[in-house]
């Protein structure tokens, strides 16, 4: 059985409720009770919580004033994710200084030192993690904002490749170049490890 793009089980699809709120405004608010946590928690990791906060209502906003644009014919995976992640993408675009800003800051927090925990074997594993996190930051603050904006819609948006693809506008084969020259940088960054340790680092405020 085919399911339709951003159909839940029992629930009205995405394209439907972006076509009907185009008469019915109000309707448009569940698309804002299906994507927005998802949306904040991709936001909040790049930015921090407070910009976070900001961006999310203006992603939802942008998206409202423009859904008469919205071409469902063109919808990949999950019906609107991909198009509402673009524009909060977008929304990141113009804070790409304060993004970089902290990623560096991220880099440079010191780890905590083995007395701090009791349990030895417990402190080396907070150590490890710690430098992960600061390694992490520190590749990520040196891509550049596409190479970033891709691994990153990947990795903390979690968005296949057509997804992302439709979320920027490119090709799916530029999504697929540049995601390998971001993870190559990464691998390089984190001394050789697998960069997808970049899903297991939380964001911090």
């Amino acid at each position: 059985m085919t399911v339709e793009p951003g159909v839940r089980t029992g629930a009205e699809s995405d394209a439907s409720v972006i076509a009907r709120s185009r008469d019915a405004p109000e309707a448009f608010a569940v698309l804002f009770d299906r994507y927005a946590d998802e949306v904040h928690r991709y936001l909040a990791r790049r930015l921090g919580g407070e910009p976070a906060d900001d961006l999310m209502a203006e992603t939802f906003t942008t998206a409202f004033q423009q859904r008469h644009r919205y071409d469902p014919s063109r919808a990949t995976g999950d019906g609107a994710r991909p198009w509402l992640f673009g524009i909060a993408t977008n929304l990141v675009g113009r804070h790409r200084r304060a993004e970089g800003r902290r990623f560096r800051a991220m880099a440079r927090i010191p780890a905590p030192a083995d007395h701090e925990e009791p349990l030895a074997d417990r402190a080396a594993a907070r150590v490890g993690a710690q430098a992960v996190r600061r390694e992490l930051a520190a590749g990520l603050a040196a891509l550049s904002a596409r190479h970033r904006d891709v691994l990153l819609l990947v990795a903390w948006g979690g968005l296949g490749y057509e997804e992302v693809a439709q979320a920027l506008g490119v090709p799916v084969g530029t999504v697929r170049s540049r995601l390998h020259r971001a993870r190559g940088k990464l691998r390089e960054a984190l001394g050789g490890s697998d960069p997808t340790t970049l899903r297991e680092v939380p964001g911090h405020d």
